[in-house]
């Protein structure tokens, strides 16, 4: 793996060192090195993110740009630091893409929202089980 950016313990991975540079295409050795993600995880990711898509010349060399590499380092944060699955990566970056305000893991809600549910849940089981068991003679 290429040592382009630095880690902090438990593995948690920051942003690159250094400012990469200013081009308007970056082959994908040079993206790897920037962003600290191995190639085949970045030719992976495009089959599982539509948001990222490269450019290809004719002979299939992949082409990416700055917005691309944006993309990645997000991609890279949700999967990596924020623990996402897949899918709530692409989810996640469906709205960040879009400009909306990403909904929060369900983790991260309000602690007052998360106890009330849990006391309406609560409530509900305890009613089911202090009724008569209608099969019971």
């Amino acid at each position: 793996m290429r040592n382009a950016s630095r880690r902090k313990e438990a593995g948690e991975v920051v942003a690159p060192a250094e400012p990469f540079p200013q081009k308007l295409y970056y082959k994908i050795g040079e993206v790897g090195d920037i962003t600290g993600v191995p190639s085949h995880v970045l030719r992976f990711w495009e089959k599982q993110f539509p948001q990222l898509a490269p450019n290809k010349t004719r002979s299939g060399h992949r082409l990416y740009k700055k917005r691309d590499i944006q993309v990645i380092l997000h991609i890279k944060d949700l999967l990596y630091n924020k623990r996402f699955t897949i899918k709530g990566a692409r989810e996640s970056l469906t709205s960040w893409r879009e400009g909306a305000e990403p909904a929060p893991p369900p983790a991260a809600a309000v602690p007052g929202e998360v106890l009330g549910r849990l006391r309406e849940g609560l409530r509900r089981l305890h009613d089911l089980l202090d009724r008569p068991d209608p099969f019971d003679t």
